[in-house]
């Protein structure tokens, strides 16, 4: 585990506990050891830091490419546990090295939608993490993120609400061709939004039943 992860990890976990009411809910949900494709919607980018202190585990995500242009960026972001992708799909050096990070047992974090969602809510997902989850055959565990776009800066008198569930994990089953892929990519969209509160799910509205968040301040 590189230097920069272990100093960053304590003080994001500080950050989100002192400045934020954060919860996690179906933290028995997530296994312990083992490989894992972790998958999550995306609104801003406190989500991927949030969801690393969160499963409690070390994970290693995907990122866009353009975090990695300079030397000193992409030595951090490498540090931080993270390799490059383009947003257009997954190309063979990214998922040669998802396979490989898989193939040492350890969690990889996809954001399926592949870019931040400006309205906060579900949009169509990019098959990257369904052709992932086919390749190696690894359990997938869904994840639904929310308040996250309330975070703005460091504010000591309001503490925005931050809710981190994990679902069951579930395994694809083999198909073939880019018509099973995407179903298979909407298949793992609809994992996710069954987690959501409604107002999240965007695309996805009607899927699955309403959970119990309480979305009170």
């Amino acid at each position: 585990m590189h230097w920069v992860y272990r100093v960053s990890y304590p003080a994001v976990y500080a950050f989100y506990f002192i400045l934020c009411r954060w919860q996690i809910k179906g933290k028995e949900n997530v296994p312990k050891e083992g490989p894992l494709l972790v998958v999550a919607n995306h609104m801003t980018n406190h989500d991927p830091p949030l969801l690393s202190v969160s499963l409690g585990r070390y994970v290693v995500f995907m990122a866009k490419e353009g975090l990695f242009r300079s030397r000193l960026g992409g030595y951090f972001m490498r540090g931080l546990g993270t390799f490059p992708v383009r947003r257009n799909g997954v190309q063979r050096e990214a998922l040669r090295t998802a396979q490989q990070v898989l193939a040492d047992g350890y969690a990889l974090a996809v954001f399926p939608e592949g870019m931040r969602s400006r309205t906060h809510k579900l949009r169509r997902a990019f098959p990257g993490a369904a052709l992932i989850a086919l390749q190696t055959g690894v359990p997938v565990l869904p994840v639904a993120i929310t308040g996250t776009e309330a975070v703005k800066g460091i504010n000591w008198l309001r503490r925005p609400r931050l809710t981190v569930t994990f679902g069951q994990p579930f395994c694809l089953l083999p198909t073939n061709g880019k018509t099973g892929r995407g179903e298979c990519a909407e298949y793992i969209m609809e994992r996710i939004a069954e987690l959501l509160p409604a107002g999240y799910r965007g695309v996805y509205t009607g899927v699955g039943v309403e959970n119990n968040y309480d979305s009170k301040d």
